[in-house]
Order: C-alpha cells, then sequence, then structure tokens
C-alpha cells in the first residue's frame, strides 16, 4: 500500500509539471498529461483496494479506505474537468485530491495506523 500511495502522489505531482507546460499549447505535453491521467486511475483504484485489505487484514479504521476510495472516484471527476472552460474547478479540486493522498500515505507509514 505504501508504494503504491507513493507512486500515486508522484504521478500526481508529475500531472502538475505536464499541466503547466499544457498552457503553452504544446500537443506533447497534453498527451503526457492524459497518459498520467490513467496512471493515476490504476493508482489511485489499487491504493482504494490496498486500504480495503488493510483494514481487513488488521481490523483498522475504515477512514483510510472511505478517502482512498473517494480519491480514486474523484479522479474520473477531476479528468472531467479538465477542459480550459473548467480549470477554475480542476486546480483547485486537483490540491484537494493530492492532499488527501499523502494524508492516505502518512497514515500508511503511522505505526499504529489509527485515523
Amino acid at each position: 500500500m505504501r508504494v503504491l500511495t507513493a507512486l500515486a502522489v508522484l504521478t500526481f505531482l508529475y500531472m502538475g509539471a505536464t499541466a503547466g507546460e499544457i498552457f503553452s499549447q504544446a500537443q506533447p505535453w497534453l498527451y503526457l498529461h492524459g497518459i498520467g491521467a490513467i496512471v493515476l486511475h490504476v493508482l489511485t483504484g489499487l491504493t482504494a483496494v490496498a486500504a480495503l485489505l488493510v483494514q481487513r487484514s488488521t481490523g483498522g479504521s475504515l477512514v483510510p479506505v472511505v478517502v482512498a476510495a473517494t480519491v480514486f472516484v474523484l479522479t474520473f471527476v477531476q479528468a472531467l474537468l479538465g477542459t480550459l472552460a473548467t480549470l477554475w474547478m480542476h486546480i483547485p479540486l486537483a490540491l484537494t485530491l493530492l492532499l488527501a493522498l499523502c494524508w492516505v500515505l502518512a497514515w500508511s507509514f503511522s505505526r499504529t495506523r489509527v485515523a
């Protein structure tokens, strides 16, 4: 779970880097940003499954599972909002999702995994 969540966070950072280049209207960056979105969907989905497996094996809190699953679902909303007309929602949602993933990552490294 730690590896998946860390990779998801790194992918989000990659998405931010490529997003800045999209404003230059360079097609390769838009393509790379789209590939990053697909990778992000896969990683956040796997993170949600891993969080559920950890919760079931330890009997811990459901909060990290709910947060991870919510992030997974909202990555699809995020993709739908990725046009110039809705960037005013796309960018704040991206930052919120990044913070939520960082929380899941921090939780995964906590010793007791208590939420």
